[in-house]
């Protein structure tokens, strides 16, 4: 079974690289573009493509810089 990785971005997305499946609340899956290594998944709320990201934290003053503890 092949790893999958997620990784957060400072003031941005997470990042998830790997093959995956994604299902919304009531089970449906979601329509992944297979030759991409990564998926990027908004954290701020305001992405018109959610849960996808689309940018939308740059012009929203989103913060979140979280750091794995020691």
């Amino acid at each position: 079974m092949a790893e999958v990785t997620v990784r957060m971005r400072d003031n941005g997305p997470l990042i998830v690289e790997g093959p995956i499946l994604l299902f919304d609340g009531a089970g449906q899956g979601f329509v992944l573009d297979a030759s991409k290594a990564s998926v990027a998944l908004c954290r701020c709320g305001q992405s018109q493509r959610r849960p996808f990201c689309d940018g939308s934290h740059r012009a929203c003053g989103f913060e979140s810089a979280e750091r794995a503890a020691d």
